[in-house]
């Protein structure tokens, strides 16, 4: 098959790359007002993973893969422009979304992987993932890839650092606080972003009150049992540990979650350990972590300072707030 010329590209896409540098709960949601008739002619340019997209028009028919990123559109009233989501069964967390009204609304495309054929399938004009969350290049399915068959597309921030050079890599609530304004900017809900960010501003401020002087050390891990998989320094995961009052013990890896050994864990000693809850239920990942010999003189197993978060609360999106609030709550109730 011929390649579209660059011309009949960007007229279909609406779309522009230029490489640049980079640079260094519940809640009732009013829909987004969609007049009758064709967008009016607009153009918006974000640095998304330090690059600067530009988009043409305002999308009308979004995919979005995971919970978080659709809490992210539902939350700025994006419902209407939103075509469909995809998101894992495995992970759970739409029985607890302050958006289930939202998800019940928009037709759900997938319940495992998202997929090129989901999207055109779909007619999408536009979809959220992330790198290595959903865009990925070995299953075919990556903004580029979209590009070719005239889709724009925008990705997560937190996953910016899932890449070889990290471009557009920050903190990750600052990270999510830039996904809303771009998307605010993208679908001309400006105002709307500002008020939400606000919000998660005010929020987690609270939640940092009344932290001690010195964070307690956190450990956040999927338990499996040959080796554990921890949050690292760019997942949305270690800024809630940091947000509630806490240290994240694996803040030294660089990637949002990795493997490492559990003499890596029984080192940092970690005082709270926090399970994601998906897939193998909590109690069978706690029972493993405290059957696991090496971790029986880990203080947080020995003083039985377990706790559960589920894997929709480490996401990046709206969760924040709520996620840091309840850990919160938990590291003063123990003294932390």
């Amino acid at each position: 098959m011929r390649r579209p010329s660059t011309a009949r590209l960007r007229a279909a896409l609406g779309i522009t790359v230029v490489a640049v540098a980079s640079a260094g709960c519940g809640a009732t949601v009013e829909p987004v007002a969609i007049p009758d008739g064709a967008p009016a002619p607009r153009q918006v340019t974000v640095v998304n993973c330090g690059r600067e997209v530009t988009y043409d028009k305002v999308p009308e028919h979004a995919v979005v893969y995971d919970v978080g990123m659709s809490e992210m559109m539902f939350s700025l009233g994006l419902a209407p422009r939103t075509r469909g989501w995809v998101a894992n069964k495995v992970y759970g967390g739409i029985e607890t979304s302050a958006y289930r009204a939202d998800f019940d609304r928009v037709d759900r495309l997938g319940d495992s992987r998202i997929s090129l054929e989901i999207v055109l399938n779909a007619k999408a004009d536009w979809v959220f993932a992330g790198n290595n969350q959903g865009f990925v290049e070995s299953r075919g399915i990556t903004p580029a890839i979209l590009a070719t068959h005239g889709v724009a597309s925008y990705v997560l921030t937190e996953t910016c650092a899932n890449t070889a050079d990290s471009a557009g890599a920050m903190d990750p609530v600052d990270g999510v606080y830039t996904d809303y304004r771009n998307l605010g900017r993208i679908f001309d809900v400006a105002d709307r972003a500002e008020q939400t960010i606000a919000d998660l501003q005010r929020r987690l401020a609270a939640a940092s009150a009344g932290k001690p002087a010195t964070p307690a050390r956190v450990l956040v891990s999927d338990v499996y049992e040959d080796k554990p998989y921890v949050a690292g320094a760019a997942s949305i995961a270690t800024a809630i540990v940091e947000q509630a009052g806490g240290r994240n013990v694996t803040e030294d890896i660089t990637r949002t979650w990795d493997s490492v050994g559990w003499e890596t864990v029984v080192a940092a000693d970690p005082e709270v350990i926090v399970i994601v809850d998906y897939g193998v239920p909590y109690e069978e990942k706690k029972k493993a972590l405290m059957n696991t010999p090496s971790m029986r003189n880990v203080t947080a197993v020995r003083e039985g300072r377990i706790f559960r978060l589920e894997f929709a609360d480490v996401m990046a999106g709206p969760r924040v707030a709520t996620s840091a609030e309840k850990l919160a709550a938990y590291l003063r109730s123990v003294g932390k």
